[in-house]
């Protein structure tokens, strides 16, 4: 995200990638705990581009709020996902008092790249600031988080093999991608909210408390699926081995972050999750109905500790404590 100085709006930033940086390799895709942290640099991308305005390819899904589109063969998992934001945008409406407009694109492996310029099959995304495209089907960006087990603590590997396992017995991170749509619902949630985010971080958190906060009031019991894989992430790095690692360090560097140093930028964006479902813990919904009114309504940008002292006296101190005690 950067600051514009005409709104004195944080938005996000657009990464620009050369065509041949925006694919995975045969070889990335083996690599497995790298790959694992590189997704999370896709989570800051500017909203793409939809190459078509018209889903005349696309079969309409009826009787939802949200306006859905799907590909052929993807009626059920359009059907769950449209359900979802119905029930988000419920959920967030009957507490905010506002509702986003979006259209979801459900889209199969060959109809991707005509509806939108995202590099990779099955990372959620928003394009044109309402729309929501995942995709309809596992995939090979997806099998790629599955960790190497043999590399990891009993116990952890306990933890990923009981939340991520499939029917068939085996490993699958579709649930924890299938959540992430709701984080970038989030950023729509933002961007037509007029929110000012005041730091890059906390435009990346308020998207993961939207998303934490739904899924422990409505869905509690997917909070595995939405947890175990970023704290998987926290718990197997080494922080010593990373470049960057206070939240000042982050916005003065974010660029070269993102586009650099992406293992980097995942134990980043993990923290947030992590950080999203503490504040949850701590301070309920009320949490994120007081950030959503208190980024609404400070259009100015704050200094550090002007806006430590709005999160603690407005918002809640677990969400000051963010940016307070991140280096204990």
């Amino acid at each position: 995200m950067i600051h514009n100085t005409n709104t004195l709006k944080l938005t996000k930033t657009k990464i620009d990638y050369h065509h041949d940086h925006m694919r995975l390799s045969a070889n990335a895709l083996k690599c497995k705990i790298p790959v694992i942290r590189w997704f999370f640099c896709f989570l800051l991308i500017q909203p793409f581009i939809s190459f078509a305005q018209s889903y005349d390819g696309l079969t309409p899904l009826e009787n939802h709020q949200t306006n859905t589109y799907y590909s052929s063969g993807a009626a059920k998992q359009a059907e769950e996902m449209a359900m979802r934001c119905d029930r988000v945008m419920s959920f967030y409406k009957s507490h905010i008092g506002f509702q986003p407009a979006v259209t979801l694109l459900v889209l199969s492996e060959s109809d991707w790249n005509s509806y939108t310029d995202f590099p990779l099959y099955g990372m959620p995304h928003y394009s044109n600031k309402n729309t929501l495209v995942v995709a309809s089907h596992d995939n090979d960006f997806w099998k790629s988080f599955i960790p190497p087990l043999d590399m990891m603590p009993k116990e952890l590997t306990a933890q990923i093999t009981e939340t991520y396992s499939n029917k068939n017995g085996g490993l699958t991170m579709r649930g924890f991608f299938d959540l992430l749509a709701i984080h970038e619902l989030g950023h729509v949630y933002h961007e037509q909210g007029g929110l000012t985010m005041q730091r890059k971080w906390m435009g990346e958190l308020f998207a993961n408390i939207l998303l934490h906060t739904y899924i422990a009031e409505q869905e509690p019991e997917l909070l595995p699926l939405l947890t175990a894989f970023p704290k998987m992430v926290v718990s197997t790095t080494d922080k010593s081995t990373l470049k960057f690692t206070t939240l000042n360090e982050l916005e003065t560097n974010y660029d070269i972050i993102t586009q650099q140093y992406p293992n980097n930028y995942g134990w980043y964006q993990s923290r947030w999750h992590i950080a999203a479902g503490d504040i949850y813990d701590d301070g309920g919904v009320q949490t994120i109905k007081n950030l959503w009114n208190t980024l609404k309504t400070h259009e100015e940008l704050l200094d550090n500790s002007s806006f430590e002292s709005v999160l603690l006296n407005q918002v809640h101190q677990s969400v000051a404590e963010v940016q307070l005690k991140w280096d204990d």
